[in-house]
């Protein structure tokens, strides 16, 4: 790595392309980035979710655990692809297929997205810290995560990388050490793995969760992937992702299946606390905890960069630097603190509904986005054109693309089942939720077939070429 690009230095690029000579890493890094990056409380609450939310036994627990985050990692992990070759942020590249304007919206529902994620960072983070410190309030704790989370963001993509790196052993110690403990040292009760039952309703809404799980860091890949060089190899990227994330998640998600009866108000940390007691889960949380506040600056540097977009987007003679950057961090950090301290009394139900609105709304964009990348233009694209005035090639507007999402996003609604809405067809189907598997099943041959029917051949031609 340079010595101008260390972990220790604030990063000083936003969302232009990174050039050919501050490129560094290898693809295997991704591993740790992703594994690194699951591996905290918000993983092992939303694993928890099968048997507290979702009734589920213990065993159709898991197989929904690993069902959805198998399959939804692929769509996650084919986006890595696109950092190393084109060297800009995930949202700035959807700038190819929505135009420059009209990918405004994505990015503005991205950025929204950052914004829930870091406070449920928060929440859990601040739930762990003050397990930890008792004579610290909850909110102060959750004050303390965010701002550790805000110094990572400021600091941005090495000291993410570096970070992760370090929690792939510091927390995978820690969950290590609760497996053992749960299973071996002091057992939990056997009702734990025998109580709830197999439901078609709450076992897809599990696999929904760990599909989302893995679909939501969609918008992330790139930003984490566009410092390496062009020829990291896509395959090399694509497997580093998959089995970073896919392992990450799964390993502290079934842990949260297995403790989730005893999980009361969404208080993983109590339930740790209870089932191992007071000495280990002091240690548990004592190294679980930074891997939180590393999930909190993942969010918040992520937030930022699709701020910076959309603000280019609004203004395109903008040219933000990084002090730009660390403000729009900063302000992200306001706003979800101020969520986390509002919701952290009802956490549980309103993380999972939060979860089934972005799935609804982000299932769309990555079909769109990668039948574009690997099937209609194969990783080619003008990159100026992003940062163009007038969108470039790409124009302001990709009619094609933005009424394909419009579709995707309709299609779905037939489908859904949650609580304030379900669908006729949902509702046919015993109240199963399969309303992402529709959306993609559609909207990806309906973008491909439309986009060889109706676009001019100029606008979908590969690009790369012209630029050079």
């Amino acid at each position: 790595m340079p010595s101008t690009y260390k972990s220790s230095r604030i990063e000083q690029h936003t969302i232009y392309q990174i050039p050919l000579d501050q490129r560094h890493g290898k693809a295997g890094q991704l591993f740790t980035l992703w594994f690194g990056a699951n591996l905290n409380v918000l993983t092992v609450v939303t694993g928890a979710l099968a048997t507290t939310i979702f009734h589920q036994s213990f065993l159709s627990a898991v197989l929904a655990i690993l069902l959805g985050n198998l399959v939804g990692t692929i769509f996650m992990a084919l986006h890595a692809a696109q950092g190393p070759r084109l060297g800009v942020p995930q949202m700035v590249q959807s700038r190819g297929q929505f135009g420059a304007r009209g990918a405004g919206f994505v990015v503005a529902l991205v950025a929204f997205m950052y914004v829930g994620y870091a406070g449920t960072a928060f929440v859990t983070g601040g739930q762990s810290l003050h397990f930890i410190v008792p004579s610290l309030s909850e909110d102060a704790a959750i004050l303390a995560i965010g701002a550790i989370s805000l110094a990572g963001a400021v600091y941005g993509h090495d000291l993410i990388h570096f970070s992760t790196r370090m929690m792939t052993y510091v927390s995978g110690s820690a969950l290590l050490l609760c497996y053992v403990w749960l299973l071996f040292v002091t057992p939990i009760p056997a009702s734990y793995l025998t109580q709830g039952s197999f439901s078609a309703v709450g076992f897809f809404k599990m696999v929904s969760m760990g599909a989302l799980w893995q679909l939501g860091y969609a918008p992330y890949v790139s930003d984490y992937s566009r410092y390496l060089p062009p020829d990291s190899g896509p395959r090399a990227a694509f497997w580093a992702c998959y089995w970073g994330t896919t392992l990450g998640a799964v390993v502290p998600m079934i842990l949260g299946a297995m403790i989730g009866p005893a999980v009361v108000d969404g208080n993983v940390v109590t339930a740790i606390g209870q089932l191992t007691g007071q000495h280990v889960a002091f240690i548990v949380m004592l190294l679980l905890a930074p891997g939180v506040a590393v999930a909190g600056a993942i969010c918040l540097y992520g937030g930022s960069l699709a701020m910076v977009t959309l603000g280019h987007t609004l203004v395109p003679g903008w040219h933000a630097t990084h002090r730009a950057r660390i403000a729009i961090a900063a302000t992200i950090f306001v706003i979800a603190l101020l969520i986390s301290i509002a919701g952290a009394t009802n956490f549980l139900p309103l993380y999972s509904h939060f979860n089934e609105l972005l799935l609804y709304l982000m299932v769309p964009w990555t079909a769109v986005n990668l039948i574009d990348y690997y099937l209609i233009r194969f990783g080619d694209y003008h990159v100026p054109s992003f940062f163009a005035a007038d969108g470039g090639i790409y124009g302001h507007y990709n009619l094609t693309a933005l009424a394909c999402y419009l579709v995707g996003v309709i299609v779905q609604i037939p489908f859904i089942a949650t609580d304030f809405y379900t669908g006729p067809l949902a509702h046919a189907l015993g109240d199963v939720d399969i309303s992402w598997l529709v959306g993609i099943a559609v909207v990806s041959p309906v973008y491909y077939f439309a986009v060889r029917s109706f676009q001019r051949p100029a606008a979908r031609a590969p690009a790369a070429r012209q630029a050079r």
